[in-house]
């Protein structure tokens, strides 16, 4: 009973997230060359968003669920002010292109959604995996990614203050 208690709470605690922002910590090794397949299906390569400028890659759960939903729409708000600062937003789980698409879509979120269903950008970026086996998730993470090397990584991400977490540490860069 105690193992279905402690599953549940896992299972739970990632899906719906957590309002507490995590701290992070700085970071310097180089970002994963990876490429995926973003929601419209087109292949998306790391390393060419990389040189667009600061990018910011974070990982969740499942798509369209509360705290993954508030991780998403929290920069999504910010996307505007984290633009002008000319950083990229890349989201990845291990949901499918089609799943990635109806959620950017219902959220209008403006920055591409990774499909990762075999999770081989979950293991170059080293997130946890919450669920082994029939269900994998992603651990909600963040990294903030500059002159390809990671330089913050957040393995404990926040949900609804995620855009301002990322905030700081593009402040504290300058």
């Amino acid at each position: 009973m105690k193992k279905t208690m402690r599953l549940l709470t896992a299972i739970f605690a990632g899906i719906f997230g957590s309002a507490h922002a995590g701290e992070g910590q700085k970071v310097d090794y180089p970002a994963p060359a990876v490429s995926g397949v973003n929601q419209d299906g087109a292949t998306v390569n790391f390393a060419d968003v990389y040189k667009k400028g600061p990018t910011v890659v974070f990982f969740y759960p499942k798509a369209d669920t509360p705290g993954c939903t508030k991780q998403a729409c929290s920069l999504r708000d910010a996307f505007a002010d984290l633009s002008k600062e000319g950083v990229q937003v890349l989201g990845v789980s291990f949901d499918k292109a089609e799943s990635q698409k109806a959620f950017k879509d219902k959220f209008t979120l403006p920055y591409d959604l990774i499909a990762d269903p075999d999770g081989k950008i979950v293991e170059a970026f080293k997130v946890e995996k919450m669920l082994k086996g029939v269900l994998s998730l992603a651990k909600r993470s963040a990294f903030l990614v500059k002159d390809g090397k990671v330089v913050w990584q957040d393995y404990q991400a926040s949900t609804d203050q995620q855009a301002a977490d990322i905030k700081r540490e593009l402040a504290r860069l300058k």
